[in-house]
């Protein structure tokens, strides 16, 4: 389990931000666009910087250089590291279900 486990109901919408800055650094609302571009959910405000600040909290984003009223965010190596652990945790958790759900359709209603 990684630090996103720490974040209970709100791990679902950080790991979207984390995806999100995944190619490049992105500020609000660009943030907001992009996930729900991926995710089909939209964030409001609070969520999105709520998220925000327990990421950076956690060291796995970090903000960049204020751009007007615009403040960018990027993911830092350890935020880099939690995607990869947060995704290769669910990659193993839908084997497992499909490997279930496959031995199902073999007899069980």
């Amino acid at each position: 389990m990684g630090v996103l486990s720490d974040f209970g109901r709100f791990s679902e919408p950080a790991l979207f931000v984390l995806i999100s800055l995944l190619d490049s650094a992105k500020h609000g609302y660009a943030i907001v666009a992009d996930i729900e571009s991926f995710a089909g959910r939209r964030l409001g405000p609070g969520t999105l910087y709520g998220a925000l600040g327990r990421l950076e909290r956690h060291g796995l984003v970090e903000p960049l250089a204020q751009s007007g009223r615009r403040k960018p965010y990027r993911l830092t190596a350890a935020g880099r590291a939690e995607v990869r652990r947060a995704l290769d945790e669910m990659r193993a958790l839908a084997a497992h279900g499909d490997r279930r759900l496959h031995g199902l359709q073999g007899g069980a209603a």
